[in-house]
């Protein structure tokens, strides 16, 4: 389990003694501009929260995570975290040099170039995906990127604009605030949807057998149809406001886009949240999956390849509301036939919450409904 004094923890940031000297110097670096989800890996391994990482992927390990699912040392990892480049940009660089990243005109970090590498696409796409179909939203990203792949150690210089700052915590921030709460046990949730009662059943009913409740929505790039951060993060706060104890529950954001890599992605994100503090991790229905690409329970079969991981994680099955039962119940719980339920779907949700309809009291809080209502687009759109 980990460590809540953060011993287990990597930090990349720059001390403050060093950094105004760096800073200085920045235009001297050769430079690289990332776009914002690269800026948030930055970010994510500097401040621990992708530990034991100390910065972008060699080719060994790049190799070891595609293949096997853990890194070269056998740990457990599942995504490869990497920085592309197209030839082009690649070319003038040399293994040795010190690159200073840049988020739009902001020196971001220092990156100790180790290694450039030329891997395989579709190698890639298989090994973590699944598939290779460019219709899969991570595939089509991973057949999109740079041809070279850079590797080396970050140091954080200073942390990256966020519009999302004041619900942003650092995993050794959210281990000390669940030490001052008194929390010894605490759970993990993952999201990027509008909670509907669904996930408030599953969230309660994991609480029960913990101390504390963590709710980390993702916060980056998604696809055209899900909920934009901004609609997640207000009927959240509408939610935890009106139906949560405070004292049993916190939420911060998580930096990240979604890959919507099914069992792969799952693994990822509970070893994430090992690392901001949490002891077990809820496993729903089609975690982090999409479209047909992915059994319903994959998510949590992958679990048992992993005994190693240092955190439990708590699996769920399909969730509805039965008007018999009047309540929210499963496939364990309930005896009654499939006319006397209401399925939580999210297609459904949003296709009622879009035309400005009353979802039923049964799915959704009418303060989240109101919440995501007063935007008028709530949505990704298609780029």
């Amino acid at each position: 389990m980990p460590d809540l004094n953060g011993a287990d923890l990597i930090n990349r940031v720059l001390p403050e003694e060093q950094r105004q000297e760096v800073l200085s110097r920045a235009l001297l670096y050769p430079r690289l501009k990332l776009d914002d989800e690269k800026v948030n890996e930055v970010y994510n391994v500097c401040q621990g929260v992708y530990s034991p990482l100390e910065g972008f992927q060699g080719s060994t390990d790049f190799r070891s995570v595609v293949h096997s699912g853990r890194l070269s040392n056998g740990q457990p990892w599942t995504i490869p975290i990497v920085l592309d480049a197209s030839a082009a940009e690649a070319s003038p660089l040399k293994e040795g040099q010190t690159l200073c990243l840049w988020q739009g005109d902001l020196p971001l970090a220092l990156m100790h170039l180790d290694e450039k590498y030329a891997y395989d696409k579709a190698g890639l796409a298989s090994g973590v995906f699944g598939t290779t179909d460019p219709k899969h939203p991570g595939v089509a990203r991973a057949l999109a990127m740079g041809d070279v792949l850079l590797a080396g150690k970050l140091d954080l210089l200073q942390d990256p604009d966020d519009p999302y700052s004041r619900h942003k915590l650092t995993p050794v921030q959210t281990r000390q605030l669940f030490r001052q709460k008194g929390w010894r046990t605490v759970v993990g949730f993952q999201t990027r949807n509008v909670p509907h009662l669904g996930h408030e059943y599953v969230q309660k009913t994991a609480l029960s057998f913990v101390d504390g409740l963590f709710i980390n929505p993702v916060i980056g790039k998604k696809k055209a149809g899900d909920f934009r951060d901004e609609v997640i993060l207000d009927s959240y706060v509408a939610l935890m406001e009106h139906y949560y104890l405070p004292e049993r529950v916190t939420m911060s954001v998580l930096r990240q886009e979604m890959r919507y890599a099914g069992p792969r992605e799952a693994i990822f994100h509970a070893i994430v949240r090992k690392n901001f503090g949490c002891t077990h991790f809820i496993v729903g229905r089609d975690h982090a999956g999409v479209g047909n690409y992915y059994t319903p329970y994959a998510a949590q079969e992958i679990f048992q390849d992993y005994p190693d991981l240092g955190i439990t994680p708590l699996f769920f099955t399909a969730f509805f509301y039965c008007r018999k039962c009047g309540s929210v119940a499963n496939e364990k719980t309930c005896p009654h036939d499939g006319s006397l339920r209401i399925d939580f779907s999210g297609t459904w949700l949003r296709k009622v919450l879009m035309e400005k309809g009353e979802p039923p009291a049964e799915l959704l809080r009418p303060e989240v409904a109101d919440a995501v209502r007063k935007w008028e687009h709530p949505l990704v759109e298609e780029a």
